[in-house]
């Protein structure tokens, strides 16, 4: 049969883009001539281009050119530019090559002794290659260099040829060459540094930009040598296989390679010679194994490339000198686990051609492997262009008669001679289904090659019976399908292209005569002929050659075309070819049954296979297609020949089977064979729902399928029911909400049942996208955002999500919660409500702490707006005057101001603790830090500003550090580490001359973490600027920021100002003693918890030494440094550390002041410079150096429970020993003891007082007794102890529960508060009477004061973040206590100032941790002693206050409605593991909230009943908590999603619950009309108002599909129509849906309801437009779903949808069947004659054949020659007299009783 003819699409002229480009930029004059260019498919890179259109549309956007010239490429995309290189030398060649990285392309681009590579995001590597390699070729692991011999340097010319990676690319002309290197510049300096191997191979290959290029190895008879082989030159290399094909001049040979890698090394070192090969062993060595080789070319072929032939993947050479197209097949084996390449001999044959070129034209969706189905465009040496698919000629192209013309007239001017017509001279650049023609050697055009039919019917039917028939019927079939009778030149629409295929197999059709030619013929054949024609001698004869046919028919295979007519062919070919046809075309029939939207293409499907069951005689397969479709009984007609019987496989059947007797038992005939084969994508459709349901119903996977042999693709997770498999399969087939929508609703009931059956608590190991098909986006967005490591996966994952869950709309957009204040509520809240204010918008550094996570949870009240107010400095403060006549008003103002100034220069501190990490800076921006304004404004005078007087007071010392202050607090607003803050942001913010407040900002950045940017000289810059202030900020801000590294160049800056560290010769040097402080406290936070040896024999000696400048007062705060510092590097490890630390704690206790204790540990030899010790003669000065030893102890034993040190660190028992200790070091023992017997620690009465020793609870119980010896005894030293003892107490509680908000702490300490504050002044009623009164009157005011400030700050310690009201009105009045009486001072207010903060502890997002390391950070802040004025350092370092940011953890969690992204409140049941203090307790909390530390933490579940349940499960362990952004916290950075279950209103609309009585609004809405007559007139009046049913349905429902109906339900226009009852029902579905949260029952009642409905029409109105019987098909699924639900095979609490409908509506459906009066004459004749009725003029008759249809399907009825067998059966085994019912029942199973009566009737009925 001759080719057929098809036109070519011409799409214009071919210019390279680049020509145009480089005209649009400035052309260069002296720019080479030549040029080269490649076309390729953009997903090579894979760079897809969003905004291309359909596949099938073939325009220049498809396809990326490359264009070179000397030594610039430009690359572009259609008439875009995408990118341009412009390199420093010419370029000899450039390639794609994937670099064996995957999915990342590279530009591999050659220049002489060097290769640049680009990725596809601009990053550059250039690797130096010696000169010798002359061209580069890609390969699936990497890039092969083909060297030229050194000895010839002329053979550096480049090779003719294209590159291949691009499936066919060629440039069309080739780079003239700029002239011979002479030989002298080989030796390039390059050259000689690589090895003497490389240059000894001929090959290279280069495995990894960033490596050496390796030589390859040739394997030849099982040894293995360096491939010298100059001669073969590669000429072609493939990126998918890897393949290799080399010429050699020299043989006149090609050859083909098989690269392979060989792992060991054994072989290659036995045939080499030692020098070339190390002994060391390279990993893995690749090898060329020559599998083909073919004499005879005198030249190399001109192309190589791989095409396919039937599923096999060939390799063509074109050889131009013999005009020829060679083609060799390969094959792969595997072995081992590794795929070897080899040829496969049977295949190989050649055509004639002048050109050719690898094209996607007949199977464009299929792939082969790696290989995409490639045919061939082939030139032949007549000019006529011809498409092959593998040796079938397919068809002849021609070009479009319109151009013949359009050529002649404008040639026609030049010459008048020559041909009129075209011709074809040349083809290159094929990419996909696109070719450059150039046309008379003058024009090229670029051309797409029709391929694909538009309509998708025929091309579903194609690709079909591709996948299922035989390969010879396939090549049969295709000649038909391109060959003449099926070009149509109008055929270019879709019905066309149907009619045109659908011709083809009618055609067949049409010859009745073909199969009996056949049994004609056999019989006249000799039987030599009949051997000859057998299939046994086709497959013997291709391996021996000798025995061959001369059968004109074997010939014609390899022909360009067939000379033969139609009457030559094989006839029974084409009757087996239409049994085959049928059944591949059935199965797509079957699966398009499962697609609503395609019932159009089923109709025109059905049409084709009647007529092709009917040319067959396959009876059973016209009854099938006609109880589909009634109306084609009339195409049919009477069907005379009988044949086979087969029963046609019909899914509706298997799919019912499996409801009503689950999987085991159904039948694998009734299911396509295609279905079962693997990688068949025509009928996925119906394949993914056979595998859910048949998973469902009890079936396993067994690998990649399921035990019944589907293929299925399950998603990884866990699954404990079918349900739950079920979803996973769906999930891994990407089966989503919108994919279930397109089902037919009975057979999606069971699919949506499972989802339903799921969706309360799934699995927490699933995967995002079956979470999105449950409809549980929240639990999706955390799976999402814990995988998503980059943006791209980001991207991707986002995209696959929404296409899951499409028809619902529920994006999932990433939430991001608002961090400035106008995102969430209108600025005008947020200023500082104050009728005095002048101006409400001052930057006061807390504007923005109104996020939405703070509005949820403070927003009832006014509490931050308080904070704000309280902790604001950067406005004046109102001074009241009082009329006092005696002093001047000036002086009292300046007196009042100076004290309300103190106040306001410590508010920075708790102004830093409640901005703490709430903002993220911009880093284009400069940093502002607030003003801080100590000025006075007066009310009473229009408020008037009032300054402090230089004169009177020194206003100096309230600038310096109260500075520092603001600026770190401005400093600790930016969040740790989330956009990374830049060294140049840094220095940008750095003022010419340094001052406190860039000092400040930098300790507060390296608390944060942010000082790891700086490096070593701008460290070093910022130290020699000599300020004081600057330098402790940047001593502590670095070693927060290298906490725990003993980074030893940081370590080197610490302690360059630690003059201990020196030798004696730098004595002199003068370092002011705060510095040094800052500096030992910065070596011990960066040296924390190592134990470091030296280091802490340096700070041993510094706790006893004399300061420096022997200023004494600065000793103790010296001293104490040392102590912390001492601690912190061997924090917690006094039990463990080291023996030696026995001589350390002898040191520290002596430092203790404790006499006796040398026969605790044997004496050591001291190191530490003893001259420098602050002595009393022989002993240490104990006032000094025991702050400092305490505190060293109390750290370096924290939590160790070490009796002995416990023991040694007593508290005075008798009257003389409280006269011998100070009685703050009684406090710092206490505090240490605590520390120390860390699990004795309780939060009771009882524990405080047991912490007091007998003889002052006896002194101090009997204050008030006035009785005479207690002037014995010196009352004001136990008083003294007491307060000490009680306050020492408080700090251990407020460390031992900080952060934990313990109630029973916070009730302690809060009594202890309120008892010390009535003893100072009575204000309230006092607590209890167990407290001693009077104490007052024994004590000094001061230290009362500073006790009851410090138990008030441990109690917001452990209270952190919670923002308590009670402690926060206790704080505001001690805040507000006049200062007259002179006892607020500095230091009381610094701590009322940090309370605050820390009770709004970063705007309560954030708590205190109880580890270690936080623990000691906690302690340096909380230090009792505090500061006396602005300037005071002496004893503590004003700076050390903000360490406590190292003991905060964001434990902040807030839940986020997946819907609307809004933060809501949510309850939450937080279970926490047993400790010693309580057993495992669950408690409730609502979000927004803070959660216990890690350490306790074991679940967290979201409960209530407005959201979708959710549970984290936690392992407790003692870690930090996660910080932000890290891929393991469960918690996402703080938020969980969560999904309001419909009919509910979150918390924040609804606190109460009273507007999620849903069901009474419903009802009162929609006035739902009883059916009482008495009630129709007041019903009438009551229409319903649209507005109401639409609010209350987007009140309840954020589904737009059910708003979109509600809103339809309630059209005015419905209010005329008749259908009442339609529309209560319509309301009704609505009502169950919201009420069920259930948006996809709407679809199913619907479709349900209107399937009843029509055909309950058809019985009314004859012009019924009902044509179809699909749907009663849909209708029994839907039935037995409700019985395998009603009979418990479905788990289930109730069925998905209401089981009484369903019941009813098969009911409504058997009383329509039973009430047609023609319906049982018609079933008669049906039974008896085996025919339809075809009388179909008449309309009534019509609807009977529907109507019986019905009843076939409805009844399960089998098709009449299965009856007609089953009666003969009876009655030919016995004789009937009564009823034939029982074994008819027996021998048709499946059919309904009713329809068993009715053949009973027909057949055995006595007349």
């Amino acid at each position: 049969m001759s080719p057929g003819i098809r036109p070519l699409t011409v799409l214009g002229k071919f210019k390279p883009f680049g020509l145009i480009a480089e005209a649009t930029n400035a052309p260069d004059d002296d720019v080479a001539d030549s040029y080269q260019y490649f076309l390729f498919d953009p997903d090579i890179t894979g760079q897809r281009d969003n905004d291309d259109g359909n596949e099938g549309d073939f325009t220049r956007q498809r396809e990326h050119e490359l264009f070179i010239r000397d030594n610039r490429i430009i690359w572009t995309s259609g008439s875009r530019v995408l990118k341009q290189f412009t390199l420093s030398s010419p370029i000899i060649k450039a390639c794609w090559s994937h670099l064996g990285r995957g999915a990342e392309a590279f530009l591999c681009v050659l220049q002489i002794g060097c290769l640049t590579i680009y990725n596809i995001s601009g990053e550059v590597v250039s690797v130096p290659l010696p000169r010798t390699v002359i061209s580069i070729w890609p390969l699936p692991f990497g890039l092969l260099l083909q060297q030229a011999a050194e000895v010839n340097p002329s053979s550096n010319i480049p090779f003719s040829s294209a590159s291949p990676t691009l499936g066919s690319r060629e440039m069309l002309r080739q780079r003239k060459e700029a002239g011979n290197i002479s030989p002298q510049n080989f030796h390039s300096t390059v050259a000689h540094g690589l090895t003497s191997k490389r240059d000894m191979s001929s090959h290279l290959i280069l495995r990894d930009p960033l490596e050496e290029p390796e030589p390859i190895y040739l394997e030849e008879r099982g040894k293995l040598n360096i491939m010298k082989d100059y001669d073969e030159r590669t000429i072609w290399s493939s990126d998918l296989f890897p393949l290799m094909t080399s010429y050699n001049k020299g043989k006149m040979q090609h050859s083909v390679w098989a690269i392979e890698f060989i792992e060991s090394n054994l072989e290659a070192s036995a045939s080499c010679s030692s020098n070339v090969i190390p002994d060391t062993i390279i990993p893995k060595r690749v090898s060329f194994r020559r599998i083909w080789q073919a004499k005879g070319a005198k030249k190399p072929a001109s192309k190589v490339f791989l095409a396919t032939d039937d599923a096999v993947p060939v390799i063509c050479f074109l050889i131009l000198e013999q005009k020829k197209l060679l083609s060799v097949g390969l094959q792969t084996v595997e072995i081992n686990n590794e795929i070897l390449f080899d040829v496969k001999p049977d295949i190989s044959w050649s055509i004639s051609a002048i050109a050719a070129a690898p094209v996607v034209v007949t199977r464009s969706q299929v792939k082969i492997g790696l290989l995409p189905h490639l045919d061939v465009i082939v030139l032949s040496p007549e000019n006529d262009l011809f498409l092959y698919s593998g040796k079938q000629c397919l068809c002849r192209y021609v070009l479009p008669s319109w151009l013949g013309e359009r050529l002649i007239s404008g040639e026609s001017a030049k010459t008048d001679s020559g041909s009129r017509d075209p011709k074809i001279t040349g083809l290159s650049d094929a990419v996909l289904g696109c070719i450059n023609l150039s046309v008379n050697h003058s024009q090229i055009f670029r051309c797409a090659l029709t391929g694909n039919p538009s309509s998708s019917l025929a091309n579903d039917c194609i690709a079909a019976i591709a996948e299922g028939l035989r390969s010879d019927l396939y090549k049969l079939f295709l000649s038909l399908l391109w060959g003449d009778g099926y070009s149509d030149q109008k055929g270019s629409s879709i019905h066309f292209e149907w009619e045109a295929l659908c011709n083809i197999f009618l055609g067949i059709c049409q010859k009745p005569n073909a199969v009996h030619l056949k049994q004609l013929k056999t019989s006249s054949e000799s039987s030599w002929e009949f051997l000859l024609s057998s299939k046994f001698h086709k497959t013997y004869s291709r391996f021996h050659s000798g025995i061959t046919s001369i059968n004109p028919l074997d010939l014609e295979e390899i022909a360009p075309f067939s000379t033969k007519t139609g009457s030559g062919e094989r006839p029974d070919n084409s009757f087996e070819l239409m049994v085959q046809s049928l059944d591949c075309l059935h199965a797509v029939y079957e699966s398009l049954k499962m697609d609503n939207l395609r019932k159009q293409d089923l109709h025109h499907l059905a049409v084709l296979l009647c007529n092709i069951a009917k040319y067959l005689g396959e009876k059973c397969y016209i009854d099938h297609y006609i109880r589909d479709f009634p109306r084609l009984s009339k195409i049919t007609g009477a069907c005379t020949t009988l044949s086979s019987s087969r029963k046609p496989p019909n899914i509706f059947r298997w799919l019912e089977n499996c409801l009503r007797r689950g999987f085991l038992s159904t039948n694998l005939d009734d299911l396509p064979d295609l279905i079962r084969k693997d990688g068949c994508s025509i009928v996925s459709w119906a394949r993914k729902i056979v595998s859910f349901y048949s998973v469902l119903f009890g079936d396993k996977p067994v690998g990649k399928k399921l035990s019944s042999g589907v293929p299925c693709n399950i998603a990884p997770g866990s699954y404990s029911s079918n349900e739950e498999l079920a979803i996973l399969a769906m999930a891994g087939e990407r089966f989503g909400l919108h994919q279930l929508d397109l089902l037919p609703s009975g057979v999606s009931l069971p699919l949506r049942h499972a989802l339903d059956s799921c969706r309360e608590s799934p699995p927490a190991d699933w995967p995002a996208i079956a979470y999105v098909l449950l409809g549980r986006e929240d639990m999706a967005q955390s799976v999402f955002r814990n995988l998503s490591s980059s943006k791209e996966i980001e991207m991707q994952s986002n995209t696959s999500l929404i296409s899951m869950s499409i028809p619902y709309m529920l994006h999932l957009h990433p939430v991001i919660v608002p961090s400035s204040l106008s995102e969430s509520i209108g600025l005008e809240n947020a200023k500082i409500e104050d009728t005095n204010s002048v101006d409400g918008s001052v930057i006061d550094g807390m504007e923005h702490i109104f996020n939405s996570y703070t509005q949820l949870r403070y927003g009832r009240d006014l509490r931050l707006n308080e904070v704000r107010r309280l902790l604001c400095s950067a406005r004046p403060v109102v001074i009241q005057t009082s009329a006092n006549p005696t002093i001047s008003d000036q002086e009292q103002q300046q007196d009042q101001l100076w004290r309300i100034a103190q106040r306001t220069a410590v508010l920075p501190l708790g102004r830093g603790a409640f901005t703490l990490s709430t903002i993220h800076t911009l880093l284009t921006e400069a940093f502002t830090v607030p003003k801080l304004v100590l000025a006075g404004r007066l009310p009473a005078q229009q408020n008037a500003v009032v300054n402090l007087d230089p004169n009177i007071r020194n206003i100096q010392e309230l600038k310096t550090w109260p500075e520092f202050h603001n600026a770190v607090a401005a400093g600790l607003r930016l969040a740790p580490l989330q956009g990374k803050v830049s060294r140049t942001w840094i220095k940008y913010n750095k003022p010419g001359e340094p001052n406190a407040v860039h000092a400040g900002l930098l300790f507060g950045l390296g608390l944060q973490g942010y000082l790891h940017v700086l490096n070593l000289s701008d460290i070093y810059q910022y130290f020699t600027q000599d300020h004081e202030s600057t330098t402790v900020g940047l001593m502590l801000g670095l070693a927060a920021s290298y906490r725990r590294t003993m980074q030893p160049d940081i370590a080197k800056a610490l302690f360059f100002h630690c003059p201990a560290r020196y030798q004696a010769s730098y004595a002199d040097f003068e370092i002011p003693t705060l510095l040094q402080s800052a500096a030992l406290v910065s070596v011990g936070i960066l040296f924390e918890g190592s134990a470091h040896l030296q280091t802490m024999q340096l700070l041993l000696g510094e706790i006893g030494r004399r300061s420096a400048g022997d200023n004494v007062l600065e000793r103790e705060g010296y001293a104490v440094s040392a102590g912390f510092s001492l601690g912190l590097v061997a924090l917690g490890r006094g039990g463990d550390a080291l023996g030696s630390l026995d001589s350390f704690v002898n040191r520290l206790l002596q430092y203790l002041g404790a006499k006796e204790e040398r026969s605790l540990f044997a004496p050591s030899n001291e190191d530490i410079r003893s001259a420098a010790q602050v002595t009393d003669g022989s002993t240490p000065n104990v006032n000094i150096t025991a702050p400092g030893a305490i505190i060293a102890l109390a750290l370096m034993y924290l939590k160790t429970d070490s009796e002995v040190i416990f023991s040694k660190l007593s508290i005075p028992q008798t009257h003389y020993d409280l006269q011998c200790v100070r009685p703050d070091f009684i406090m710092l023992r206490i505090i240490a003891r605590n520390l120390i017997m860390w699990s004795r620690i309780r939060p009771t009465s009882d524990w405080i007082q047991s912490q007091i020793p007998e003889v002052v609870k006896n002194g101090v119980s009997h204050l008030q007794d006035d009785r005479d010896d207690m002037y014995e005894v010196d009352v004001e030293s136990l008083v003294q102890a007491y307060v000490n003892i009680v306050a020492g107490a408080c700090i251990s509680l407020g460390l031992r529960f900080a952060g934990s908000r313990d109630g029973n702490a916070r009730d302690l300490l809060n009594d202890y508060a309120l008892y010390l504050l009535n003893e100072i002044k009575p204000v309230s009623a006092p607590p209890a009477n167990a407290f001693p009164k009077g104490i007052s009157k024994h004590v000094d005011r001061g230290t009362l004061e500073m006790c009851l400030y410090l138990i008030v700050l441990s109690l917001s310690v452990v209270m952190a973040g919670s923002g308590d009201l009670r402690i926060f009105r206790l704080l505001r009045f001690l805040r507000s206590r006049n200062s007259a009486d002179g006892h607020a001072n500095y230091g009381t207010q610094m701590a009322v100032s940090l309370a605050t903060g820390f009770l709004f502890l970063g705007g309560g997002m954030r708590t205190f941790s109880t580890n270690n390391g936080s623990l000691a950070m906690l302690l340096i802040t909380l230090y009792p002693r505090l500061p006396s004025g602005p300037n005071d350092n002496r004893c503590h370092l004003q700076a050390f206050r903000h360490l406590y940011v190292l003991a905060t953890e964001a434990r902040w969690l807030q839940t986020i409605d997946v819907d609307s992204g809004l933060p809501v409140y949510a309850p939450l049941e937080v279970t926490v593991k047993e400790t010693e203090l309580y057993s495992e307790t669950r408690y409730s909390e609502v979000t927004p909230c803070i959660l216990p530390e890690r350490a306790i933490l074991k679940r967290i579940c979201v409960c209530g009943p407005r959201y979708w349940p959710q549970q984290v499960e936690l392992v407790p362990e003692e870690k930090h908590w996660w910080s932000f952004g890290d891929k393991s916290d469960p918690f996402n950075s703080g938020v969980i999603y969560v999904k309001r279950k419909v009919g509910a209103c979150s918390y924040v609309d609804d606190p109460v619950g009273c507007q999620s009585l849903l069901s009474r609004a419903m009802h009162k809405v929609f006035g739902l009309r009883t059916l009482d007559d008495s009630n129709m007139l007041a019903n009438s009046h009551r229409e319903l108002d649209s507005d109401s049913v639409d609010h209350l349905v987007s009140t309840f429902s954020s589904d737009p599909s059910l708003i979109a109906f509600a809103q339809l339900c309630c059209d005015k226009s419905w209010n005329d129509r008749s259908d009442s009852d339609f529309k209560e029902f319509c309301l009704q579905v609505l009502f169950d849906c919201i009420s069920k949260d259930r948006p996809a029952l709407l679809q199913v009642y619907l479709s349900l309801y209107t399937t009843i409905g029509s055909m309950a029409d058809l019985l009314v109105k004859s012009d019924s437009n009902v044509c179809d019987s699909l749907s009663i098909s849909s209708l029994k699924i839907a039935l037995a779903y409700n019985e395998a639900v009603s009979s418990g095979r479905l788990v289930t609490s109730s069925g998905f949808v209401q089981s009484i409908f369903l019941a009813s509506l098969g009911k409504r459906c058997e009383e329509i069947l039973n009430c047609s009066t023609e319906l049982k004459t018609n079933l008669k004749d049906y039974l008896t004659s085996e025919t339809w009725s075809d009388d179909y003029h008449n309309s009534n008759l019509q609807k009977d054949v529907i109507l019986l249809s019905w009843y076939l399907k409805w009844f399960s009825v089998p098709s009449p020659s299965i009856i007609k067998a089953a009666v003969e059966k009876i009655k030919s085994k016995c004789k009937i007299s009564t009823s034939a019912v029982p074994l008819l029942r027996l021998l048709l199973p499946s059919t309904h009783i009713s329809a068993i009566r009715e053949i009973d009737r027909v057949f055995f009925s006595i007349n």
